[in-house]
């Protein structure tokens, strides 16, 4: 029986392609998402990882359907860019609810099983930003960098029953996004990568694959950049 796999955020971007890649590698594979829908035929379940009552329902029926969750991808995020001096109360709470503290508890309700099987992957899909900063986006690096201090923190309390968490930390991808960018603000970027391109999104999915496979059983507590050079290590 193939071991189960939970993306959150899987329906686009990053999530859908680290969600098509660990299908295509075995995994079976549920996309966790606010609608409860997702494309290209994969298994979804509607969750909200901003609510603690979603995150449980979604993992009950994720655990009635499919069985235990054994790899745990916490890669839904949202933005509220703005200077600080601008920004409202709710931009600030709004990121740090969705971004770091929802990763925290569909970790927390994750372990469960993965206590239980003595067997487990987590992993944290961070951001350069959270290493570096970035002038409007306080409370996004705020929420970004909280992740590797949870990660890190965890990978402690839980590593003697064989359960890694690790964190990525993206770049610039291609995506919807970046494509909107008007060209000064393509070339600044691209001006600060060594490599001087954009990632592609299953260039970071396949970094997931590896961490979520028996290959890195022996990987765990660490940050890894994948970020074209961007951040050098940091």
């Amino acid at each position: 029986m193939s071991e189960v796999a939970l993306v959150t955020g899987g329906n686009r971007g990053i999530g859908l392609a680290i969600a098509l890649r660990l299908r295509a590698a075995g995994y079976q594979v549920v996309v966790a998402c606010r609608s409860g829908n997702a494309p290209a035929g994969l298994s979804a379940v509607e969750l909200d990882v901003s609510d603690a009552e979603s995150i449980e329902s979604g993992f009950t029926k994720v655990e009635s359907e499919f069985g235990a969750v054994s790899v745990l991808v916490a890669n839904a995020g949202i933005t509220r860019d703005g200077l600080l001096l601008r920004m409202s109360d709710e931009d600030i709470d709004e990121v740090l609810n969705t971004n770091l503290a929802g990763a925290i508890r569909l970790a927390r309700r994750g372990l469960r099983s993965m206590l239980k099987a003595r067997n487990g992957r987590i992993i944290f899909i961070s951001s350069v930003v959270g290493m570096l900063g970035s002038a409007g986006q306080v409370n996004y690096a705020a929420s970004k960098a909280g992740l590797v201090g949870a990660g890190r923190s965890l990978a402690r309390e839980v590593g003697s029953r064989s359960i890694t968490v690790n964190v990525v930390t993206p770049g610039f991808v291609e995506t919807d996004m970046t494509a909107d960018l008007d060209q000064d603000r393509k070339a600044a970027i691209l001006g600060a990568v060594p490599l001087g391109r954009y990632a592609q999104a299953d260039e970071v999915a396949a970094l997931v694959q590896f961490l979520a496979s028996q290959d890195a059983g022996y990987i765990t507590g660490a940050v890894i950049p994948i970020d074209g050079g961007l951040g050098m290590g940091h």
